[in-house]
């Protein structure tokens, strides 16, 4: 079977929805043997669940948290699931969904992954931060049997933490491979760290005292903008290069501006008229976009099998090539700077600045 793209869902029967927390859960899903192959995943990937919701199409993306550990493809998927205040579908989740239900899911993508190979590694997360690199880090001991990790953590208080006994387990089965330091930001702990933010301060301090910072060769920034942007900054103070450090935001609080990275002006002015030239899964077509429009708005009237969850900025799953024309991106919380030197956009933020633009979404 050909790899499956990432606007196709699949109808996966859920095998389990098993309780974390008083807030969240892990959602286990079965993939039939026709659909092993297409779903096959490298350690940090997500899906993107659809799901109707009184009539109305809602889209999310969740972190697959299990190691990958079978030779061919994955019998079942297994991400967490965090309550969200006013989230529709996390609410459902957690208080609705149970085993044999179906979830529409489209399959894994994302590029925070890490391949097992020998190495240092470590990673800063905060809260649901913690699925993909649960995957990561339990593929990697796993796999690799020189790597070493260290996982810097923080929770709001030990009953809020996901995954904790999966974590306790990897420090019990390779204490001399993993290091686990946890932080709690509204709770005392009798031992470890004190509690409180994990602000850049703290970790500028904290991260040097912990691990040789200069040696390792890839961190992973993973949960709120606030931390990983903290994080980012301490490790840039630091002295360590951009390229080995890669990041993936899982929320983002309204009105919070990015970094800009729109390479021409935000205040520019579109034309009055403007078309959209789209390849998606080896089919282009030509369309007008509307006043106000975004491209991916543009995109979706007529080709309603485009890839994208959040619609934010934030996921990235609305990536493609800028082939032609130039664009303004409103927001960017997902595209690294190597990724948009190459000519990448996401198209949920971008507008048109030119009369003609050009979308590849399979590049």
């Amino acid at each position: 079977m050909a790899p499956a793209r990432p606007g196709a869902f699949h109808p996966l029967r859920v095998a389990e929805v098993t309780r974390l927390t008083d807030d969240s859960v892990a959602i286990t899903l079965i993939v039939p043997p026709e659909l092993r192959a297409a779903y096959r995943y490298s350690p940090g990937q997500h899906l993107t669940v659809r799901h109707a919701m009184d009539g109305t199409e809602i889209r999310r993306t969740y972190s697959i948290c299990a190691p990958v550990t079978e030779p061919g493809s994955p019998r079942n998927l297994r991400v967490g699931v965090r309550l969200v205040a006013g989230g529709v579908f996390s609410t459902y989740a957690f208080k609705e969904l149970r085993p044999g239900d179906v979830l529409e899911v489209a399959p894994p993508i994302g590029r925070f992954v890490l391949d097992p190979a020998p190495g240092h590694y470590a990673a800063v997360v905060g809260g649901s931060g913690i699925t993909p690199v649960l995957s990561i880090v339990s593929t990697l001991l796993a796999e690799e049997p020189t790597a070493r990790f260290c996982l810097v953590r923080s929770d709001r208080t030990t009953a809020s933490t996901m995954f904790l006994e999966e974590v306790a387990d990897l420090k019990d089965r390779w204490p001399d491979r993993f290091q686990l330091v946890s932080v709690l930001s509204r709770e005392e702990q009798q031992a470890g760290l004190a509690s409180g933010r994990l602000d850049e301060e703290r970790l500028t301090a904290l991260l040097p005292a912990l691990l040789p910072v200069e040696e390792i060769d890839r961190w992973f920034l993973c949960g709120p903008y606030g931390l990983v942007r903290s994080a980012g900054r301490a490790l840039r103070g630091l002295g360590v290069g951009r390229r080995r450090v890669h990041q993936e935001i899982f929320h983002v609080d309204e009105g919070t501006d990015a970094v800009p990275t729109t390479p021409v002006p935000s205040g520019s002015a579109g034309p009055a008229r403007s078309s959209l030239t789209a390849t998606l899964d080896g089919r282009s077509g030509s369309w007008p976009v509307g006043e106000g429009e975004t491209l991916l708005d543009a995109v979706l009237r007529n080709r309603p099998d485009a890839p994208y969850a959040c619609k934010g900025g934030v996921c990235g799953t609305c990536r493609a090539r800028l082939v032609s024309g130039e664009v303004r991106m409103d927001r960017n919380f997902a595209l690294e700077p190597e990724e948009l030197a190459s000519g990448h956009v996401l198209a949920c933020q971008s507008r048109p600045l030119t009369e003609r633009v050009e979308l590849d979404f399979d590049r």
